[in-house]
């Protein structure tokens, strides 16, 4: 049959007159078309089911590449630097260290706690008590806890806490609680939690 044979008879063709149970008798033209018709079907649902998934698979695969290139910049900025930072945190670890053994010993405590009393009797405090309390240890010092009772006046007082400040050895004040001895009177009762601190040469091993 010729190719213009076949147009004819698909021209006269009623679908009708199909049957589905005998598909094997059906026109050689329309069997073409039905099973072009079949592989469309079966490349689209190709198409829906496993390219698609592969193209978002791959979007997703996109978007990770770009994550992984821009940690990969900040990581190598960083390693380019690395060498600086060694140096820095050399330099850092050697000053803690200096600063850490400037401060005091067990035996510097007692001319620590003379020095605090000059400082006081200088200020024109009159000092009631300086008592030791028990160490408290951290990381890298030991604090040595020291508790201070005395009267004097604001100026007095005022004094005294700048003396203290000018101390060679590091000490700080808290817990600072303040009345008054008398109501006629401007000489006022303090109590002071100092502390100083002392390098816990433990640490080092």
């Amino acid at each position: 049959m010729s190719f213009s044979d076949a147009l004819e008879n698909l021209k006269n063709f009623d679908i009708n007159d199909l049957d589905f149970e005998n598909a094997g008798n059906w026109p050689g033209i329309i069997k073409g078309i039905c099973i072009a018709l079949v592989m469309a079907a079966v490349l689209f649902a190709v198409y829906w089911f496993s390219i698609k998934d592969l193209n978002l698979q791959l979007e997703r695969e996109q978007g990770t590449e770009a994550e992984l290139k821009q940690e990969f910049e900040v990581k190598a900025a960083k390693v380019s630097n690395l060498e600086d930072y060694k140096i820095q945190m050399a330099e850092i670890e050697e000053k803690f260290g200096t600063l850490l053994k400037q401060l005091p010993s067990d035996t510097e405590v007692p001319g620590l706690l003379e020095d605090m009393s000059a400082v006081g009797a200088q200020a024109g405090l009159n000092l009631q008590s300086i008592q030791l309390k028990p160490e408290a240890s951290q990381e890298f010092y030991i604090e040595l806890p020291i508790d201070i009772a005395a009267t004097g006046t604001y100026h007095d007082i005022a004094a005294f806490v700048s003396g203290i400040a000018g101390l060679p050895r590091i000490v700080t004040l808290h817990d600072f609680n303040i009345s008054k001895v008398q109501d006629d009177s401007d000489q006022l009762s303090i109590t002071i939690n100092a502390k100083t601190y002392r390098y816990d040469g433990e640490e080092e091993g």
